[in-house]
């Protein structure tokens, strides 16, 4: 059989009848699909992945593989994960994949369509209410449920026997087993990048900050920490769960014969400080080319003989969860951090070399005027490369969205997102004031002169990496 497989993101317009060209980017391939391609390629079945991020006219394409496919499958977001701005509101990904799903129904309303990712492991259920034209959603990690699956749309096993399985049966929604999380990681085989290869990654609308071939990768799912703000350990699925070291180091030995650089997406990398040491100095001792991007950098492990690790290992991109320059609100967000730490690791990859990103928070309940001018020149007096600001928003199973319930201050069930706007006792200052700060907040941090410079030498010295032809390192291979 073959499988259509889509990732659609929060931030796609969906144009039935005029495919308008898409303007979306993004940094990493859809790992989770890649997954999935290759545990269904290992049980016979042929898999095309369309990529809406990457693929130019993303309806066309479907359109013109529904006649050679037997089943699609959809991964869902919620903006609980992932939440996209346009014109002063905020776009829901399970919308634009509901309109996806309506319309390869009504091209082939025989096709079984099934959903998983975020959104179906957040409301499971409800999911297939608010995507009508989907016939089965799978809870939580799909690895092993997949194959189930594809045995159950063949007349071979019964849905009600899957763990993690909703479906549709007879105009009523039906549950299978309860969902399980796979706890050994090493089982699981290595995402089948093959099937995008007709995509590039790494890149934005200006610019590219990775060497020429890039993909991305996890060492881990879940997370051992409990910011007030996240969702990520919600939902039953607690556990954090980490890949061993040989099985990691092997993955980078597969990866290296085919990109240049690869970007490390765990929620964070260093939750075993142990372990990463252990990745970085494998990693030393065989020798690569491979530039790594770390997202899931902590404050808190910064020591100047870790990053020299990292350095050597081919470590060049940092990416830090800085979230405010308060620390009343580091504490109340349970960020286990302080401003010092901050300050410590940032100047740290500064002097080390590495390109470094920050994110911040704007809007915490306890925050106001003056907590947010404070995080704005905390964040510009910062030796960062990157500076992202963000609105608060109360995302659907965090802590700060069980606390708004409860208080009666969030009722509505299709609410996955929530502004931490005043008026809806949800912080002490308005959406609009809310909007203004995060626009000074840009101005205040790149319309400065050492970061203009700054980013335009680092422009020119990217291109030049860019131009040159690429190299690999032979003793991985």
């Amino acid at each position: 059989m073959k499988y259509l497989l889509l990732q659609i993101p929060s931030g796609y317009e969906f144009h039935p009848t005029i495919d308008a060209p898409q303007k979306i980017l993004s940094y990493h391939p859809p790992l989770g699909l890649l997954y999935l391609g290759h545990v269904l390629e290992n049980e016979g079945h042929a898999v095309e992945i369309i990529d809406f991020c990457a693929e130019k006219y993303p309806l066309q394409t479907v359109q013109k593989n529904l006649a050679s496919t037997d089943v699609v499958g959809i991964s869902v977001f919620s903006s609980a994960y992932q939440e996209s701005m346009k014109g002063g509101r905020y776009t829901h990904a399970y919308k634009e994949s509901a309109k996806v799903a309506g319309f390869i129904k009504a091209r082939d309303p025989t096709i079984p369509i099934l959903i998983g990712g975020p959104h179906c492991t957040i409301i499971q259920e409800q999911a297939l209410q608010e995507i009508p034209a989907a016939d089965i959603c799978l809870q939580g990690d799909g690895e092993e449920a997949i194959k189930e699956i594809a045995q159950a749309v063949e007349g071979k096993k019964s849905f009600s026997d899957i763990a993690g399985v909703f479906y549709r049966e007879k105009n009523h929604i039906h549950k299978g087993k309860p969902a399980k999380i796979i706890e050994d990681l090493d089982t699981i085989p290595f995402p089948a990048r093959h099937l995008v290869d007709k995509y590039e990654y790494g890149k934005t609308s200006i610019s590219s900050f990775f060497k020429q071939k890039f993909t991305s990768m996890i060492t881990g799912r879940g997370c051992p920490f409990t910011c007030r703000f996240c969702t990520r350990n919600a939902f039953g699925f607690r556990m954090f769960r980490k890949r061993s070291v040989k099985n990691v180091v092997e993955e980078l030995q597969e990866i290296s014969g085919h990109y240049d650089s690869v970007m490390i997406v765990d929620d964070t990398f260093f939750a075993d400080q142990k372990r990463a040491e252990q990745i970085l100095d494998e990693l030393i001792d065989i020798g690569t080319d491979l530039e790594l991007y770390i997202q899931g950098a902590k404050v808190n492990t910064a020591q100047k003989d870790t990053y020299a690790k990292m350095k050597k290992a081919g470590v060049r991109h940092l990416y830090f969860g800085l979230e405010s320059g308060n620390q009343d609100v580091l504490d109340f967000y349970h960020k286990k951090t302080t401003i010092g730490q901050i300050i410590k690791a940032i100047s740290l990859s500064s002097e080390m070399g590495f390109f470094t990103e920050g994110t911040f928070i704007l809007g915490a309940p306890i925050e106001t005027k003056q907590h947010i001018e404070n995080t704005i020149r905390f964040a510009c007096s910062l030796p960062l490369d990157i500076a992202k600001f963000t609105i608060l928003t109360y995302k659907y199973g965090s802590p700060l969205w069980d606390e708004a319930v409860k208080a009666g201050n969030i009722t509505a069930s299709d609410e996955y997102t929530v502004v931490a706007d005043s008026r809806r006792g949800l912080g002490n200052l308005t959406r609009e004031q809310l909007e203004f700060s995060y626009r000074k907040a840009m101005v205040s941090f790149y319309l400065r002169p050492r970061i203009i410079t700054k980013q335009l030498i680092q422009r020119l010295s990217m291109k030049k990496e860019v131009d040159a032809p690429p190299h690999r390192s032979s003793n991985l291979l």
